[in-house]
C-alpha cells in the first residue's frame, strides 16, 4: 500500500516536473501553494522606485510601502501576521533573493501553526528565486514594477545594472539612482567573488543617449576585465581605452573600489568624482577618503603624466562607505537649501543609529530627496553604499 501523499512530497514532486519550469508564475504560485496545502496566496512586486507593491494578479489593491502591513514586511524583512478582512489570518513574508529585496507574499489560512509557516516561507523562497531566474525576459515583471514609461537612456543603462542589492555575511552593497525613468549617465557597479566585494560609481558627461552609451561601454569594459582578474589600475586602464577607441568625445568620473571581505582592506581609484564619505560609530569621519583626484575615464586620461593612483585605507567591523553623484548633494530641501554633504550624512548616520537595514536606509533616503525636490532634480542623483560586517569569531 502506497504512502499518502504529503504536502512536503506533493511539492517535491511539483518541483522534479519539469513541465512547470515554463509556467507563469501566478499559475506556478498556485500550483506550489496547493502543494504545500496553503491557500488566498498573492505574490506582490515592488516598483522601481520602492514606492508600492503591485499585486500580480489584478484582483489584490496596489499597496503602499510606507504605510501598510505589507510594506512594512518590505521595510524590515520580517514576518507580519494580522486578521484577515476574508476571514482567519494573513501572513506577510518577504521575498528576498540573497539580499535583494523583491517584494512580499501575503498567504491567507484559517490558522497559523509552525508547520503552515515554515511551508509560507519555504513559497517565499521559491517565488524569489522564480522571480530572479524570469524577470530578464519577463516583461510581465517589469510593467507590474513601473507606474510610468521610461525614456530611451533610461532603458539602456537599467538594462545593463546588477541587482539593487548585493551581499553576504561579510559585506553588504546597496544602490538607488534617480530619476528612476529618465536617468541619463549615472549608473552603479557591484559584483562579488568569494574574497572580494567589487564595488562603483559612474556619472558620464550631459544627459542624454550619449552618456548613457559612454556608461554602458565604461562598466562593460571594467567587468570584461574584472573578469579577467584584472587589478584596480588596469581596470581603469581598461576603460580608458574602450572610451579612447569608440566614444573619444565622451567621458566619465567614477569611484573604482575593492574591499577585501576577510581583512576589510578597502583599495580604491578616483577618476575626478567627489571623494566618498566614511561613516564609523554613527560619525561621518570627515576627510577620511579625500584624495587627489585622477582625471575622469576616456581620453583625458591619455594626458596624464602619470600612473593612476590607487589608495587604500583599512575599515573597521560596522563601517559604511557612501559614493555618490553630485545630484545628490545639489538637490534642494524644501527651503531652498542645498542638501550637502553634513545633512546627507547626518540622514545616513541616523539611519544607523535606529538599526536599519543598509537598503532601507537609501529608500527613505531618496524618497526625501526626491520630495523635497518635488519629484524632479536638477541632475542624476545615484547613491552607492557598502558595509563591512565580518563574523564574529
Amino acid at each position: 500500500m502506497a504512502a499518502p501523499e504529503t504536502p512536503d512530497t506533493a511539492l517535491g514532486e511539483f518541483l522534479a516536473d519539469p513541465r512547470h519550469a515554463a509556467l507563469d508564475l501566478t499559475t506556478a504560485v498556485a500550483r506550489c501553494s496547493k502543494a504545500l496545502g496553503l491557500q488566498g496566496t498573492v505574490v506582490y512586486l515592488a516598483d522601481l522606485q520602492q514606492r508600492r507593491l503591485a499585486p500580480l494578479n489584478d484582483v489584490a489593491p496596489v499597496l503602499p510601502i510606507d504605510d501598510s502591513l505589507a510594506g512594512w514586511t518590505y521595510r524590515t524583512q520580517s514576518l507580519r501576521v494580522d486578521e484577515s478582512d476574508l476571514g482567519g489570518l494573513t501572513a506577510w513574508l518577504p521575498m528576498v533573493d540573497g539580499a535583494e529585496r523583491l517584494g512580499v507574499l501575503a498567504v491567507r489560512a484559517p490558522a497559523l501553526d509552525p508547520l503552515r509557516l515554515r511551508r509560507a516561507r519555504t513559497l517565499a523562497h521559491l517565488c524569489a528565486m522564480m522571480i530572479t531566474s524570469k524577470r530578464a525576459y519577463k516583461d510581465t515583471y517589469v510593467r507590474r514594477a513601473r507606474t510610468e514609461p521610461m525614456q530611451l537612456p533610461a532603458e539602456m543603462l537599467r538594462a545593463y545594472l546588477p541587482p539593487r542589492t548585493i551581499g553576504t555575511t561579510h559585506a553588504v552593497s546597496t544602490a538607488v539612482m534617480e530619476p528612476a525613468y529618465e536617468v541619463g549617465g549615472d549608473a552603479f557597479d557591484h559584483a562579488l567573488t568569494d574574497t572580494t566585494l567589487h564595488a562603483g560609481i559612474l556619472d558620464s558627461m550631459g544627459h542624454n543617449l550619449a552618456s548613457g552609451l559612454t556608461t554602458v561601454v565604461s562598466l562593460a569594459a571594467c567587468r570584461n576585465a574584472r573578469r579577467t582578474g584584472a587589478d584596480l589600475g588596469d581596470l581603469a586602464r581598461a576603460v580608458d581605452a574602450a572610451l579612447a577607441e569608440w566614444l573619444p568625445e565622451q567621458f566619465c568620473t567614477a569611484i573604482l573600489s575593492q574591499l577585501d571581505l576577510a581583512t576589510g582592506g578597502l583599495r580604491w581609484i578616483n577618476c575626478g568624482h567627489p571623494a566618498p564619505l566614511l561613516i564609523r560609530d554613527q560619525c561621518l569621519v570627515a576627510g577620511a577618503m579625500d584624495r587627489d583626484a585622477d582625471p575622469p575615464l576616456g581620453l583625458p586620461a591619455a594626458f596624464a603624466t602619470t600612473p593612476r593612483q590607487v589608495h587604500a585605507m583599512q575599515l573597521e567591523p560596522g563601517d559604511r562607505v557612501l559614493m555618490y553623484t553630485d545630484g545628490v548633494t545639489e538637490a534642494r530641501s524644501q527651503n531652498g537649501d542645498e542638501l550637502g554633504l553634513d545633512q546627507f550624512a547626518d540622514y545616513v548616520i541616523r539611519a544607523t543609529a535606529t538599526g536599519e537595514l543598509a537598503p532601507e536606509t537609501l529608500r527613505r533616503l531618496i524618497h526625501f530627496i526626491l520630495d523635497a525636490e518635488g519629484n524632479r532634480l536638477r541632475d542624476d542623483a545615484t547613491i552607492v553604499m557598502f558595509e563591512w560586517r565580518p563574523v564574529a569569531r
